[in-house]
């Protein structure tokens, strides 16, 4: 790997996220490139899985990623935790049928207005599930879940109401809502040995955090349930890999939620490359785009701290893969 890939020039970028995500409110990450093209190394603060995400990075430089069986990819249009007007514009402009929206993040009050205005975004017609990131305990839980599904008229599934499996299999005996397991997956030390059957109805997987699209694949082989593909706020570089891993599921009943690129104030690529869903879709590439020299500069990380805290950590990666 390391004869193949300039891990010594690798750029850092930062983007500024317009509404903030899970408390992100810039996306940092680096770039590399390898023979074939480009991929995003862009772990998550929190995450420790450096070297699933430097295979992840590595993988459309190298090996390439696996066949596809769609050409395009149906998305559902993630809504922050804004208030319900901004909820309402998003899902409204946004083309897609479906709406993933975060909930937990403040009092279900507010949760509960942001449902009701995605619902009147959407119209009759359109599909909500909510993301609570692991932020309830099984009691509030079940009842946020009761309260958000009236407000939406019903809910396709909530993502990871609670943060142990142990929590999501109590939430899941009490609710009819489907439980989907988000960060109980890329979070797991060996994402391939956990057995979700007793803990989720659905399992949302994420190229970065598992090891790139191959291996998300036999994740999803491995834990036998449903899978939705979910982005973690990649730019279009990182997000490709994701539409590469819904595009080679063999089955894919849900739709993908890797229109995220608006959340962001920028991209690295041209604006016609840019992954913007049309029409409530985004077509699956062999191969992630090239970023623009200008647009790495535009982004480019330039205080000295942090442009060594982002080495440190690719070090870190290499090491450890």
């Amino acid at each position: 790997m390391q004869t193949l890939i300039d891990f010594e020039r690798a750029p850092v970028f930062a983007i500024p996220i317009i509404a903030p995500v899970g408390g992100l409110t810039v996306r940092e990450g680096m770039l590399l490139e390898g023979p074939q093209g480009w991929g995003e190394f862009s772990p998550l603060p929190n995450d420790r899985a450096l070297a699933r995400w430097l295979t992840a990075a590595t993988e459309p430089g190298t090996v390439g990623w696996p066949d596809p069986v769609r050409g395009r990819v149906p998305i559902a249009v993630t809504v922050p935790a804004v208030d319900a007007a901004r909820a309402r514009a998003i899902a409204a402009a946004s083309g897609c049928r479906t709406a993933a929206v975060e909930v937990a993040a403040g009092a279900l009050a507010q949760d509960v207005e942001r449902v009701q205005a995605v619902r009147d975004g959407l119209g009759a017609g359109g599909v909500i599930r909510c993301d609570a990131k692991g932020r309830w305990d099984p009691d509030t839980a079940v009842n946020a879940i009761a309260a958000l599904e009236r407000a939406a008229g019903g809910l396709e599934f909530v993502a990871q109401p609670c943060r142990t499996p142990d929590a999501l299999s109590q939430v899941r005996r009490r609710v009819e809502v489907p439980i989907a397991a988000d960060e109980s997956i890329r979070h797991a030390d060996d994402p391939m040995g956990r057995r979700l059957g007793d803990v989720a109805d659905i399992a949302v997987l994420a190229s970065g955090p598992l090891g790139g699209a191959r291996r998300a694949l036999r994740v999803a082989e491995s834990c036998g349930l449903p899978c939705v593909v979910s982005s973690t706020l990649e730019t279009t570089i990182g997000l490709a890999a994701g539409l590469a891993l819904a595009g080679a599921l063999p089955e894919l009943a849900f739709a993908c939620e890797l229109g995220t690129r608006g959340l962001l104030a920028g991209d690295l690529v041209a604006d016609s490359r840019s992954l913007l869903p049309v029409d409530g879709y985004l077509p699956v590439a062999p191969m992630p785009p090239a970023p623009e020299r200008d647009r790495l500069q535009r982004y480019a990380v330039t205080d000295p701290d942090r442009l060594a805290w982002w080495r440190g950590r690719l070090q870190s990666a290499i090491s450890a893969s």
